[in-house]
């Protein structure tokens, strides 16, 4: 073979071994896209911007009031107690009535607030009447010259022992309508305690000037 053949030889074994390298760095970078074995590539951890989301649940309004007649206020309310609705079990019941003495629509929502005082605009006797859930809370709308009332228990001072009740007889009841902080007076007669015995308990406002 000549010098010259063998060089040839040698110039194309080089060019054959330079595109075998070329060809297995090329393999290798389109390997590197592929997932490891045994599943898919793993997911990123979620961006602070995920935590953007509402919560699953907001909390629900809490206000009672309704679209429609404001409040009925002190001055707009005329309050007196009629006569029995009943006795049961040393007991007694009387409608405390609400009329609206105004020119306008109000609403009454809830208990009123009671107690027995020594007069109109006196001191308090005894401990405020308790809340009776016998009926649920209800707006009740109040026109001009309508009545609704609350029923009052009077429960009778004799149950209790002398030493615990100190029993007086109250001639004033001390009414707030419900939601206002200016008081009603008025006229009732009966015996009640001066001390921490529960005398007096009240429902909520409902319609009409008396029970059932």
């Amino acid at each position: 073979m000549t010098s010259s053949a063998h060089a040839a030889r040698l110039v194309i074994a080089a060019a054959a071994a330079g595109c075998a390298a070329i060809l297995t760095t090329a393999c290798g970078l389109t390997g590197s896209t592929t997932a490891p074995p045994g599943g898919p590539a793993s997911t990123p951890a979620s961006s602070p911007a995920a935590s953007t989301s509402a919560p699953a649940s907001a909390p629900g309004p809490t206000s009672t009031a309704q679209s429609g007649p404001p409040p009925c206020a002190t001055s707009a309310l005329q309050a007196t107690v009629a006569g029995t609705d009943g006795a049961a079990a040393g007991s007694t019941y009387y409608p405390i009535q609400f009329r609206n003495i105004s020119t306008a629509t109000c609403n009454l929502y809830g208990y009123p607030g009671v107690s027995f005082v020594t007069g109109a605009g006196g001191s308090q006797i005894g401990i405020p009447a308790d809340e009776n859930p016998v009926h649920p809370r209800q707006f009740i709308d109040l026109a001009p010259g309508q009545t609704a009332h609350a029923e009052l228990r009077v429960v009778s001072a004799g149950v209790y022992p002398p030493g615990d009740c100190g029993m007086v007889t109250g001639h004033w009841l001390r009414i707030y309508p419900p939601n206002q902080t200016a008081p009603l007076y008025a006229s009732f007669t009966a015996s009640t305690c001066t001390k921490a015995e529960q005398v007096l308990s009240v429902e909520t406002v409902v319609a009409g000037s008396s029970g059932p």
